[in-house]
């Protein structure tokens, strides 16, 4: 059941079943996820959707992101004005990214929807169909279980295998031994603790001769001096996530990466996470827009700013079994609007 605050406020806690137990460098593995919904009405018929995807790393959660929502005014948030609602949700509480996303994309769900646009077009950007290409995440496992989690994942162009654990050379080698030359990102998650460690990692990694880019080898407090020692000797490109958030962080990154991963739930929204596209890009950073696990209404959202980034990681909606709603699809790894059942906003409808 939603939670009535106002006549314009919903939200309800969701539980995501995973299709895999998913497990990533120093966390605990998990089967379900916690995410919380919203709606966001004008009470003239339009609804924005919304949802908040925390994560512990950064001391949010489902009861954190819950507790600010019971905080809102709704009468201070419009679709008419969503810079207004923005600086007002500032005001509630500092940090709760995840929660102000949720806010965020509502508000731009809704002034789309009025304006009877797709957020992209709303934005001024185009979405070129048959073009974007997300990669497909395999989280850390046996070596026998990523065989089959790699054989599932045919379809897909591109994979990302998550490493950080002892097994990380068994689990790349049954990958190879089911898609030997399939197109590899690797993801660390801040497993590797010396930039020594990660040199030596990287440098084997690199070996496999199929690797686009390793994301966040080191820990994101890792000093300046040590990130760019790394980036120095890397044969492969170096991509930020755990120490990117927001555009503020550019100038750090540009030391010791050589591009960040944009993530909304991160960027406290679409709002955020254009500035830090933008940011990086000034900043000479090239750019990947990545997700947590995530129903459609986050995903979509992502997708919709897919022409500022040169990679993509949008498959939190293709990990679970229970996802509430339909919105851009991934057929094949490319990203679609075209068989939406919505055409304005996010394009997102609830299917549950």
């Amino acid at each position: 059941m939603f939670f009535d605050l106002t006549v314009k406020l919903k939200f309800r806690p969701c539980e995501l079943r995973l299709a895999h137990r998913w497990a990533i460098a120093a966390r605990q593995a998990s089967d379900l996820h916690q995410v919380v919904l919203v709606e966001l009405s004008d009470g003239e018929g339009v609804t924005g959707l919304g949802e908040a995807a925390p994560s512990a790393l950064y001391g949010e959660s489902a009861a954190t992101a819950s507790a600010f929502f019971q905080q809102v005014d709704a009468g201070k948030l419009s679709f008419a004005d969503v810079a207004a609602g923005m600086g007002y949700l500032e005001t509630i509480a500092p940090g709760q990214e995840a929660a102000k996303c949720a806010l965020n994309i509502a508000l731009l769900d809704g002034a789309a929807k009025r304006a009877g646009q797709p957020l992209h077009s709303f934005l001024n950007f185009g979405f070129r169909e048959n073009h974007h290409v997300t990669s497909f995440s395999i989280g850390i496992d046996t070596p026998e279980v990523i065989r089959q989690k790699v054989l599932a994942a045919a379809q897909y162009p591109v994979l990302k295998l998550k490493m950080g654990d002892a097994r990380d050379r068994e689990n790349l080698a049954a990958l190879r031994e089911v898609a030997p030359a399939k197109p590899v990102r690797v993801d660390a998650n801040e497993a590797w603790k010396t930039k020594e460690q990660a040199l030596r990692m990287i440098e084997w990694i690199a070996g496999d001769g199929h690797i686009q880019y390793i994301e966040q080898p080191m820990p994101r407090g890792a000093e300046g001096k040590d990130l760019a020692w790394l980036k120095e000797r890397s044969p492969l490109q170096l991509f930020a996530d755990e120490a990117y958030h927001t555009g503020k962080d550019a100038a750090r990154c540009v030391e010791g990466f050589h591009g960040v991963n944009v993530k909304l739930v991160k960027t406290g929204g679409v709002s955020g996470a254009l500035e830090a596209l933008r940011t990086a890009r000034r900043a000479g950073l090239r750019t990947m827009i990545g997700c947590m696990i995530e129903t459609s209404v986050l995903i979509s959202a992502g997708a919709h700013l897919a022409e500022l980034a040169d990679f993509l990681d949008l498959d939190g909606n293709l990990l679970i079994t229970n996802d509430p709603y339909s919105g851009v699809s991934a057929a094949g790894g490319v990203l679609s609007f075209a068989k939406a059942a919505g055409k304005t906003g996010l394009c997102v409808n609830t299917i549950e």
